[in-house]
């Protein structure tokens, strides 16, 4: 591992540090113990992951994962992007950083990333945060995600920008470039919060900035990545807080409380007025929380 870094790693800016062959880029905002957030998708821009509030209180260090953004790719790109290969890059970051401990932040599938490394290498992490994650992807995944789509296409029958987001659910198996990938993601996008069209002129800036890079889903060997840590997640041993927006349609309550009761000793936090976005829609009751669990 080499890095093209000239400062301090954790200075506040933008780094980059080599691993593999492979630049990671990565962001650090604020001051205070150090949080990684990992972004989720996999392939959506690490930008809609700020959290000003958060920053506040922690040092938070944004990677931009490997294959997205300014990041390298993998050869094998845009396959390969598994688990095991995301962790080896967070444990080679969290070694860059040369702190005695961090905790991690995982959103979405960022969640299923951070699980994975501290269930396989704890060493170094002072504990986790799964927000709107889930203990497994999937069919049984799937079929939730889409009983809670039309749960919201019910709610909003009416409302003129509903055909937009339920094409995008449609298009996601056809997704096979970046461009495609951004148009879905800002297409699902008012589905991702507790009420969007409510709060349109606050989010709509999000929704037109969300950029995103076609991750396959497929291992190098272009087999399906399916996650299923529910026999796993009993044994980790580093604190967790559980953090879920009540009407996540992605990664809903289900989930959180399925992990909550999997995790020992861990917390749950449920966010009650907002979707996939509980650190935009409630910022200051996300940064406290987080910053209780850290301290």
């Amino acid at each position: 591992m080499t890095t093209s870094s000239s400062t301090n790693p954790l200075a506040a800016g933008t780094h980059t540090v080599e691993i593999d062959g492979v630049v990671q880029r990565y962001h650090v905002h604020g001051t205070g113990p150090v949080c990684i957030a990992h972004s989720g998708g996999p392939g959506i821009l690490w930008e809609y992951l700020r959290m000003p509030a958060l920053e506040r209180h922690l040092t938070v260090v944004y990677p931009e994962p490997i294959g997205t953004g300014a990041s390298g790719k993998l050869s094998s790109h845009p396959h390969g992007y598994t688990r095991p290969r995301y962790s080896r890059f967070l444990g080679a970051l969290i070694d860059h950083l040369g702190v005695p401990e961090v905790h991690l932040l995982g959103h979405s599938h960022g969640g299923f990333v951070v699980q994975y490394h501290a269930l396989h290498h704890p060493e170094g992490v002072a504990g986790v945060i799964l927000y709107d994650s889930a203990p497994l992807t999937g069919p049984e995944h799937g079929a939730e995600a889409m009983r809670l789509v039309q749960l919201f296409a019910e709610r909003h029958a009416d409302h003129p920008g509903l055909p937009e987001v339920l094409a995008a659910f449609q298009a996601i198996p056809t997704i096979s470039d970046d461009v495609q990938m951004t148009a879905v993601a800002r297409g699902l996008l008012p589905s991702y919060f507790a009420d969007y069209w409510g709060r349109e002129e606050e989010f709509a800036p999000l929704r037109a900035s969300v950029r995103a890079t076609h991750i396959s889903g497929l291992d190098e060997n272009l087999a399906p990545h399916v996650i299923d840590d529910r026999a796993d997640l009993g044994s980790l041993t580093v604190p967790a807080l559980v953090v879920v927006g009540r009407h996540d349609v992605i990664c809903g309550v289900r989930w959180a409380e399925e992990l909550h009761g999997l995790i020992p000793g861990s917390r749950l936090l449920i966010l009650e007025n907002s979707g996939h976005f509980g650190h935009i829609e409630e910022p200051e009751t996300f940064a406290r929380a987080v910053t209780r669990f850290v301290n």
